[in-house]
Protein backbone atom coordinates (compact mmCIF):
# COMPACT_ATOMS: atom_id res chain seq x y z
CA UNK A 1 0.00 0.00 0.00
CA UNK A 2 1.02 3.35 -1.25
CA UNK A 3 0.01 6.74 0.65
CA UNK A 4 -0.78 9.54 -0.51
CA UNK A 5 0.41 12.85 1.76
CA UNK A 6 -1.55 15.27 1.00
CA UNK A 7 -0.36 19.24 1.50
CA UNK A 8 -3.18 21.23 0.20
CA UNK A 9 -6.90 21.21 0.71
CA UNK A 10 -7.65 22.11 -2.83
CA UNK A 11 -6.26 18.79 -3.75
CA UNK A 12 -8.50 17.27 -6.43
CA UNK A 13 -7.71 13.56 -5.89
CA UNK A 14 -9.82 14.25 -2.49
CA UNK A 15 -12.66 16.12 -3.83
CA UNK A 16 -15.20 13.64 -2.75
CA UNK A 17 -14.63 14.39 1.21
CA UNK A 18 -15.07 18.57 0.23
CA UNK A 19 -17.55 20.44 2.48
CA UNK A 20 -18.78 16.94 3.99
CA UNK A 21 -21.13 19.33 6.54
CA UNK A 22 -22.99 20.84 3.77
CA UNK A 23 -25.83 18.84 4.03
CA UNK A 24 -27.59 20.19 0.87
CA UNK A 25 -24.92 19.56 -1.21
CA UNK A 26 -23.49 16.52 -0.24
CA UNK A 27 -27.91 15.18 -0.23
CA UNK A 28 -27.98 16.48 -4.06
CA UNK A 29 -24.03 15.61 -4.96
CA UNK A 30 -23.54 11.71 -3.74
CA UNK A 31 -26.20 10.11 -5.08
CA UNK A 32 -25.54 11.94 -8.26
CA UNK A 33 -22.05 11.09 -8.18
CA UNK A 34 -22.95 7.26 -7.20
CA UNK A 35 -20.81 7.23 -4.24
CA UNK A 36 -21.16 7.93 0.20
CA UNK A 37 -19.01 8.06 2.78
CA UNK A 38 -18.22 5.59 5.47
CA UNK A 39 -17.31 7.13 8.08
CA UNK A 40 -15.34 5.97 11.32
CA UNK A 41 -13.04 2.56 11.44
CA UNK A 42 -15.89 0.57 12.53
CA UNK A 43 -18.50 1.79 10.03
CA UNK A 44 -15.69 1.19 7.09
CA UNK A 45 -15.12 -2.64 7.75
CA UNK A 46 -19.05 -2.97 8.16
CA UNK A 47 -19.60 -1.42 4.67
CA UNK A 48 -16.92 -3.11 3.17
CA UNK A 49 -17.90 -7.04 5.27
CA UNK A 50 -21.37 -6.28 3.32
CA UNK A 51 -19.24 -6.55 0.02
CA UNK A 52 -19.26 -2.58 -0.69
CA UNK A 53 -16.35 -1.43 -3.13
CA UNK A 54 -14.06 1.16 -1.79
CA UNK A 55 -13.20 4.59 -4.02
CA UNK A 56 -10.70 5.65 -1.71
CA UNK A 57 -9.73 5.98 2.01
CA UNK A 58 -8.84 9.07 4.21
CA UNK A 59 -7.04 9.41 7.20
CA UNK A 60 -4.55 10.72 10.07
CA UNK A 61 -1.48 9.26 9.61
CA UNK A 62 -1.88 7.73 12.82
CA UNK A 63 -4.92 5.26 11.80
CA UNK A 64 -2.95 3.88 9.43
CA UNK A 65 -1.63 0.81 11.42
CA UNK A 66 -5.08 0.35 12.45
CA UNK A 67 -6.27 -0.49 9.49
CA UNK A 68 -3.62 -2.53 8.19
CA UNK A 69 -5.34 -5.34 7.28
CA UNK A 70 -7.87 -3.22 4.92
CA UNK A 71 -5.27 -1.53 3.21
CA UNK A 72 -3.37 -5.00 2.43
CA UNK A 73 -6.63 -6.09 1.25
CA UNK A 74 -7.61 -3.55 -1.45
CA UNK A 75 -3.86 -2.62 -2.69
CA UNK A 76 -4.69 -0.52 -5.57
CA UNK A 77 -7.63 1.64 -3.62
CA UNK A 78 -5.81 4.95 -2.72
CA UNK A 79 -4.99 6.08 1.01
CA UNK A 80 -5.17 9.61 0.99
CA UNK A 81 -3.02 10.84 4.61
CA UNK A 82 -2.93 14.37 6.15
CA UNK A 83 -2.75 16.38 9.33
CA UNK A 84 -5.80 16.38 11.18
CA UNK A 85 -5.80 20.55 11.06
CA UNK A 86 -5.82 19.79 6.80
CA UNK A 87 -8.54 17.02 7.28
CA UNK A 88 -10.71 18.97 8.77
CA UNK A 89 -10.49 22.12 6.24
CA UNK A 90 -11.27 19.30 3.74
CA UNK A 91 -13.90 18.04 5.52
CA UNK A 92 -15.57 21.05 7.56
CA UNK A 93 -15.23 19.16 11.02
CA UNK A 94 -12.80 17.33 13.33
CA UNK A 95 -12.30 13.76 12.14
CA UNK A 96 -12.14 12.03 15.57
CA UNK A 97 -13.36 8.08 14.43
CA UNK A 98 -10.32 7.03 12.86
CA UNK A 99 -10.35 6.63 8.76
CA UNK A 100 -13.00 7.33 6.44
CA UNK A 101 -13.22 5.68 2.55
CA UNK A 102 -15.47 7.17 -0.02
CA UNK A 103 -17.60 4.19 -1.23
CA UNK A 104 -19.33 3.43 -4.29
CA UNK A 105 -23.05 2.81 -4.30
CA UNK A 106 -24.36 -0.35 -4.34
CA UNK A 107 -27.06 -0.73 -7.21
CA UNK A 108 -30.82 -0.35 -6.24
CA UNK A 109 -32.35 -3.48 -5.40
CA UNK A 110 -35.27 -4.19 -7.62
CA UNK A 111 -38.51 -4.20 -5.58
CA UNK A 112 -39.70 -7.69 -6.48
CA UNK A 113 -36.58 -9.41 -5.06
CA UNK A 114 -36.33 -6.87 -1.80
CA UNK A 115 -40.20 -8.46 -1.39
CA UNK A 116 -39.12 -12.07 -1.65
CA UNK A 117 -39.61 -13.85 1.06
CA UNK A 118 -39.94 -10.99 3.08
CA UNK A 119 -42.53 -11.13 6.31
CA UNK A 120 -41.77 -7.41 7.60
CA UNK A 121 -41.26 -4.64 6.06
CA UNK A 122 -40.78 -0.91 7.02
CA UNK A 123 -42.31 2.38 5.15
CA UNK A 124 -40.52 5.43 5.33
CA UNK A 125 -42.79 8.58 4.19
CA UNK A 126 -40.69 11.92 4.31
CA UNK A 127 -38.51 10.83 6.91
CA UNK A 128 -35.71 13.90 6.46
CA UNK A 129 -34.28 13.97 9.64
CA UNK A 130 -31.38 11.88 9.26
CA UNK A 131 -30.86 10.78 13.00
CA UNK A 132 -34.14 9.29 12.59
CA UNK A 133 -32.99 7.67 9.61
CA UNK A 134 -30.16 5.77 11.09
CA UNK A 135 -31.87 5.13 14.48
CA UNK A 136 -34.96 3.33 12.33
CA UNK A 137 -32.49 0.69 10.21
CA UNK A 138 -30.78 -0.30 13.37
CA UNK A 139 -33.56 -1.26 15.04
CA UNK A 140 -34.81 -2.63 11.94
CA UNK A 141 -31.58 -4.90 11.71
CA UNK A 142 -32.16 -5.28 15.37
CA UNK A 143 -35.69 -6.82 15.89
CA UNK A 144 -36.20 -8.85 12.46
CA UNK A 145 -37.67 -6.35 9.78
CA UNK A 146 -36.70 -7.86 6.33
CA UNK A 147 -36.89 -4.81 3.84
CA UNK A 148 -37.04 -1.20 4.40
CA UNK A 149 -38.58 1.36 1.16
CA UNK A 150 -38.41 4.87 1.62
CA UNK A 151 -40.46 7.43 0.05
CA UNK A 152 -39.07 9.83 -2.68
CA UNK A 153 -38.46 12.41 -0.27
CA UNK A 154 -36.98 10.38 2.25
CA UNK A 155 -33.77 11.34 3.72
CA UNK A 156 -30.74 8.94 1.89
CA UNK A 157 -29.95 6.15 4.28
CA UNK A 158 -26.36 5.94 2.83
CA UNK A 159 -26.36 9.67 3.81
CA UNK A 160 -23.07 10.07 6.25
CA UNK A 161 -24.92 10.31 9.52
CA UNK A 162 -27.56 8.00 8.80
CA UNK A 163 -24.87 5.35 8.27
CA UNK A 164 -23.28 6.63 11.29
CA UNK A 165 -26.29 6.82 13.63
CA UNK A 166 -27.14 3.18 12.54
CA UNK A 167 -23.84 1.92 12.97
CA UNK A 168 -23.47 0.75 9.56
CA UNK A 169 -26.53 -1.72 10.26
CA UNK A 170 -27.86 -0.04 7.08
CA UNK A 171 -25.50 -1.86 5.11
CA UNK A 172 -27.12 -5.37 6.60
CA UNK A 173 -31.17 -4.29 5.67
CA UNK A 174 -31.97 -4.80 2.43
CA UNK A 175 -34.06 -0.55 1.44
CA UNK A 176 -34.98 0.58 -1.73
CA UNK A 177 -36.53 3.76 -2.87
CA UNK A 178 -40.44 4.28 -4.04
CA UNK A 179 -39.67 6.42 -7.14
CA UNK A 180 -43.72 6.43 -7.33
CA UNK A 181 -44.94 6.70 -3.32
CA UNK A 182 -48.70 5.77 -4.11
CA UNK A 183 -47.54 2.59 -6.77
CA UNK A 184 -45.53 1.43 -4.44
CA UNK A 185 -47.95 0.86 -1.46
CA UNK A 186 -50.09 -0.82 -3.52
CA UNK A 187 -47.54 -3.09 -4.99
CA UNK A 188 -46.89 -4.00 -1.39
CA UNK A 189 -50.58 -4.75 -1.32
CA UNK A 190 -50.58 -6.60 -4.23
CA UNK A 191 -48.16 -8.96 -3.14
CA UNK A 192 -50.09 -9.62 0.06
CA UNK A 193 -48.71 -7.14 2.66
CA UNK A 194 -51.57 -5.81 5.12
CA UNK A 195 -50.25 -2.13 5.11
CA UNK A 196 -50.23 -0.60 8.29
CA UNK A 197 -49.44 2.95 9.09
CA UNK A 198 -48.60 4.24 12.37
CA UNK A 199 -50.54 6.74 13.30
CA UNK A 200 -53.14 8.33 15.60
CA UNK A 201 -56.66 8.57 14.18
CA UNK A 202 -59.94 7.94 14.99
CA UNK A 203 -60.04 4.28 14.03
CA UNK A 204 -56.73 3.10 14.91
CA UNK A 205 -56.12 0.17 16.38
CA UNK A 206 -53.56 -0.26 19.01
CA UNK A 207 -50.42 -2.04 18.58
CA UNK A 208 -50.76 -5.34 20.67
CA UNK A 209 -54.58 -5.67 18.86
CA UNK A 210 -52.83 -5.70 15.43
CA UNK A 211 -50.19 -8.21 17.07
CA UNK A 212 -52.70 -10.59 18.05
CA UNK A 213 -54.01 -10.78 14.64
CA UNK A 214 -50.18 -11.85 13.43
CA UNK A 215 -50.34 -10.85 9.57
CA UNK A 216 -48.14 -13.31 7.95
CA UNK A 217 -46.97 -10.38 5.81
CA UNK A 218 -46.76 -6.95 7.25
CA UNK A 219 -45.77 -3.06 5.84
CA UNK A 220 -45.31 -0.84 8.36
CA UNK A 221 -45.20 2.61 7.43
CA UNK A 222 -43.83 5.67 9.46
CA UNK A 223 -44.26 9.09 9.00
CA UNK A 224 -42.26 12.30 9.58
CA UNK A 225 -41.92 14.04 12.65
CA UNK A 226 -44.40 17.19 13.10
CA UNK A 227 -46.66 16.65 10.07
CA UNK A 228 -47.23 12.98 10.32
CA UNK A 229 -48.68 10.72 7.78
CA UNK A 230 -49.76 12.64 4.85
CA UNK A 231 -54.01 11.94 3.52
CA UNK A 232 -52.96 10.20 0.69
CA UNK A 233 -51.09 7.84 2.04
CA UNK A 234 -54.05 7.65 4.96
CA UNK A 235 -56.50 6.34 2.14
CA UNK A 236 -54.21 4.20 0.65
CA UNK A 237 -53.11 1.87 3.57
CA UNK A 238 -55.35 -0.89 4.98
CA UNK A 239 -55.86 0.28 8.65
CA UNK A 240 -53.97 2.41 10.90
CA UNK A 241 -52.26 1.67 14.31
CA UNK A 242 -51.56 3.46 17.52
CA UNK A 243 -49.04 2.71 20.66
CA UNK A 244 -51.01 2.80 23.81
CA UNK A 245 -49.59 5.54 25.85
CA UNK A 246 -50.14 6.93 29.24
CA UNK A 247 -52.83 9.94 29.52
CA UNK A 248 -51.03 13.49 29.01
CA UNK A 249 -48.57 11.77 26.26
CA UNK A 250 -49.88 11.12 22.45
CA UNK A 251 -46.65 10.10 20.83
CA UNK A 252 -42.93 9.35 20.58
CA UNK A 253 -40.48 10.13 18.51
CA UNK A 254 -40.57 8.00 15.11
CA UNK A 255 -37.00 6.32 16.18
CA UNK A 256 -38.36 4.99 19.85
CA UNK A 257 -41.83 4.65 18.22
CA UNK A 258 -40.25 1.84 15.29
CA UNK A 259 -38.59 0.32 18.09
CA UNK A 260 -41.41 -0.27 19.92
CA UNK A 261 -43.42 -1.44 16.90
CA UNK A 262 -40.99 -4.13 15.19
CA UNK A 263 -40.47 -5.89 18.74
CA UNK A 264 -44.61 -6.24 19.20
CA UNK A 265 -45.57 -6.99 15.45
CA UNK A 266 -42.23 -9.52 14.88
CA UNK A 267 -43.45 -12.56 13.81
CA UNK A 268 -44.19 -15.18 16.95
CA UNK A 269 -43.23 -18.13 14.92
CA UNK A 270 -39.54 -17.16 14.42
CA UNK A 271 -39.05 -17.22 18.31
Amino acid sequence: MTFHFLESADDPRVSDYTRLTDVHLRKLREPAEGLYIAESSRVLRRALAAGHRPRSFFLAEKWAEDLADVFEQYPEVPAYVGSAALLEEITGFHLHRGAMAAMHRPAPVPLAELLAGARRVAVLEDIVDHTNVGAIFRSAAALGVDAVLVSPRCGDPLYRRSVRVSMGTVFQVPWARLEDWTAGLAALQGEGFTVAAMELTEDAVDLDELAARQPERLALVLGTEGAGMSPATLAAVDLAVKIPMRPGVDSLNVAAASAVAFWELRPRDSQ
